[in-house]
């Protein structure tokens, strides 16, 4: 097979949560311990940080990486889904894995798939890792894909634990409480291995608390430790960027950073809070120099898309993967900072999400191009627009992505605005 053959098989025999929903789900790692067995335990091989949370663990996880890598260490970052390309989510110092050696790894384990059934997310992290043990990597900056304590990523053992936040997201799968979630994340905590969580948040806390405790793991609270006193938007080489000022230790200290929606303010003082927990630590070198440098090239060293990313001009139009509560909070928020004259909203949802608490977050302003992502889990566009009507939410439906885009284009002056997301697969279809 070639490259392009072999991710059709992928995505055709093994079942894919992203497009086909809960019935990919394994409630398990027998699968993944399993294949890994079969590799050799690759995943031995690489020190790690491991990373979960309902909403910005993959801005974390690329910062992170953009920072190490500045550092000069050989950095792999293993993130998901992909927006483009399934190589998105195998990275080595920014660079995808090679198609050949997609080729390669599917060629050589063919057999041992058909005889174990895996999953496409348990196959993923079984070829993330046996890729990285042959690049001989310094460290692997690893995402979770939902979860944590099922999680196939969770076979790490980790030089440090990150949790960035906790959300009502995947209530089917983690649970209907805050509580209840922040316990499956919590199963990423290992013993005597120090975690950061990000933000405090009183509802959940005392999980994290209660299980870094048992489990002898040094614990830091982000936002205990750090706050941003100041911020601004700013260009830095032709590029809009985020400055902010922040104060850790009773000094303040400026970041330049390259992901301009004002949201990842949490997540810069999340990665601040893991670099100097690592450099608190012998085997750990990470200069200011770095981490200043990282911060400013996170989509030139990691490739990063999708993340509050301008792709038209006059109008304006930008697009963003958040896709659940929070993350359309964030989005709202940012969007009432902006000046325009207009809104349009080209939105499309999956079909197994609790529609409510996203649609009545939207603006009721906008003008709306309701779309149906192109997946199986892909909502009908019409029955968006039924739910979305509900709640005085207008528009017209468009059977793809790219039609709605179009006519949002057409109906658009040079000084509107026009917001493109409602899923991670409406992103991923216009990039």
């Amino acid at each position: 097979m070639d490259y392009q053959e072999t991710i059709a098989y992928l995505y055709s025999q093994l079942p894919m949560f992203q497009r086909i929903g809960p019935s990919a789900y394994k409630a398990n790692l027998d699968n993944t311990r399993a294949l890994l067995d079969h590799l050799g335990n690759p995943e031995k091989a690489f020190r790690s940080i491991h990373i979960a949370g309902t909403n910005g663990k993959g801005s974390v996880a690329h910062m992170l990486a953009a920072v190490l890598q500045a550092q000069g260490l050989k950095t792999g970052l293993a993130t998901s889904p992909h927006l483009k390309d399934f190589r998105e989510r195998i990275r080595v110092n920014g660079q995808p894995i090679p198609k050949q050696e997609v080729v390669r790894f599917v060629e050589q384990h063919k057999a041992f798939f058909m005889d174990l059934h895996p999953s496409f997310f348990e196959m993923t992290i079984a070829m993330t890792f046996d890729y990285f043990a042959r690049e001989r990597l310094d460290v692997a900056v690893v995402e979770t894909g939902m979860g944590g304590r099922l999680d196939s990523t969770n076979v790490l053992q980790p030089e440090v634990s990150v949790i960035t936040n906790i959300g009502l997201d995947h209530m089917r799968f983690l649970g209907h409480t805050m509580p209840d979630i922040a316990r499956e994340k919590a199963g990423i905590i290992k013993e005597n291995t120090p975690l950061v969580i990000g933000r405090r948040q009183p509802e959940v806390q005392e999980v994290f608390t209660e299980t870094a405790s048992r489990m002898g793991a040094p614990l830091t609270v982000a936002s205990d430790q750090y706050r941003v006193k100041n911020y601004r938007q700013i260009s830095l080489h032709g590029m809009p960027c985020l400055e902010a000022d922040v104060l850790y230790a009773g000094k303040t200290q400026s970041y330049c950073l390259d992901l301009p929606g004002e949201y990842q303010l949490e997540n810069l003082i999340t990665v601040l809070a893991t670099v100097d927990l690592l450099r608190s630590r012998e085997e750990w070198t990470v200069s200011g120099k770095a981490l200043q440098e990282g911060l400013q090239r996170v989509k030139r060293n990691t490739g990063m898309q999708g993340r509050w990313q301008q792709i038209g001009s006059n109008p304006v139009i930008i697009c963003d993967t958040g896709h659940n509560r929070e993350g359309i909070t964030h989005i709202i928020r940012q969007l009432r900072k902006l000046t325009y004259q207009k809104l349009h909203m080209v939105f499309g949802m999956v079909a197994d999400k609790d529609l409510a608490p996203v649609l009545s977050l939207l603006p009721k302003e906008a003008r709306y191009y309701f779309c149906r992502p192109d997946v199986p889990r892909g909502l009908e566009a019409k029955k968006l627009a039924a739910e979305a009507s509900f709640w005085g939410l207008e528009g017209n439906s468009y059977h793809r992505v790219g039609e709605a885009l179009e006519q949002a284009r057409k109906n658009a002056s040079p000084r509107d605005l026009i917001f493109i997301g409602g899923s991670t697969f409406v992103v991923a279809e216009i990039l």
